[in-house]
């Protein structure tokens, strides 16, 4: 197997494996692509992590990027994963401490100060309020947006009992929200500059410590009912907090670790 470098980081309890693959070398020496991101992100057996993602080469840009779920489905975007991109391209002299990357989403900007880094996602849309969706034998309502990805938001009143495993999967999987799903953020206003979110995601097909997009989402949406400001503090289940930009831009702002890098042995792939 041909020698593969990766570096394994955190944002806000997210964990993500990013390789550098601005020269090709994964897709030569790795042809079902699927299957070698199931294996690499196995936690126990392998490296572990909630979502790989690839740096490649831009024309226009600083770089492009490909982000994957665990499960080997691919993402249009991943905030939490967006910082960490950002922080590797920089350490790695690929862009500067400002830059643009490519994704499927579109355009995102980025600012790295430390391991702090601020990003600019791409413009909301579908943005709905106050919906009735039928989950078994009740009705609840919604609110929903795109941040690059999909995110159904629910409002309650004590975020530690909401059993988000269960209905945050009923909610993922539901027809209104078409074959590809949406994730699912449950939010609890603590105050006009704080709020508590626990999210589904989709692709980990479970509770994650943190969602970025997921905390823009809820920002957002949380914005247009006046409960909240901006910014505003997004207290994650990982424990870190996540500062939300949303008036004339949408920013995402939180620190990011190093976790380790290493040398990936064929084992890893078993």
């Amino acid at each position: 197997m041909v020698e593969l470098e990766f570096f394994k980081m955190s944002a806000s309890g997210n964990d993500f494996i990013i390789i550098d693959n601005r020269d090709g070398k994964i897709d030569k020496n790795f042809k079902d692509l699927k299957e070698f991101i199931v294996k690499i992100c196995r936690r126990h057996h392998s490296v572990g992590a909630d979502g790989l993602i690839f740096i490649e080469g831009s024309k226009k840009y600083d770089f492009r990027w490909r982000f994957f779920n665990a499960d080997g489905s691919e993402a249009e975007m991943c905030g939490n994963g967006g910082r960490c991109a950002a922080r590797f391209a920089f350490m790695k002299g690929i862009a500067k401490e400002k830059m643009v990357f490519e994704t499927i989403a579109g355009l995102i900007k980025a600012e790295v100060e430390g391991s702090t880094i601020k990003l600019q996602l791409t413009p909301p849309v579908d943005l709905k309020l106050d919906y009735p969706i039928g989950l078994e034998n009740k009705e609840i309502f919604i609110n929903s947006v795109n941040t690059g990805v999909p995110h159904a938001v629910l409002l309650v009143d004590d975020i530690d009992r909401i059993p988000v495993e269960e209905l945050g999967r009923l909610i993922r999987y539901h027809k209104a929200f078409g074959e590809k799903g949406t994730n699912v953020d449950f939010v609890q206003v603590i105050d006009k500059d704080n709020v508590k979110i626990r999210t589904y995601e989709r692709g980990v097909e479970g509770e994650t410590y943190a969602c970025g997009t997921g905390s823009v989402a809820s920002g957002i949406i949380l914005k247009e009912k006046a409960l909240v400001g901006s910014p505003v503090h997004m207290w994650t289940k990982g424990g870190e907090v996540l500062k939300i930009y949303t008036n004339d831009a949408v920013y995402l702002e939180g620190n990011t670790r190093i976790i380790y890098t290493g040398i990936l042995n064929e084992e890893a792939l078993l």
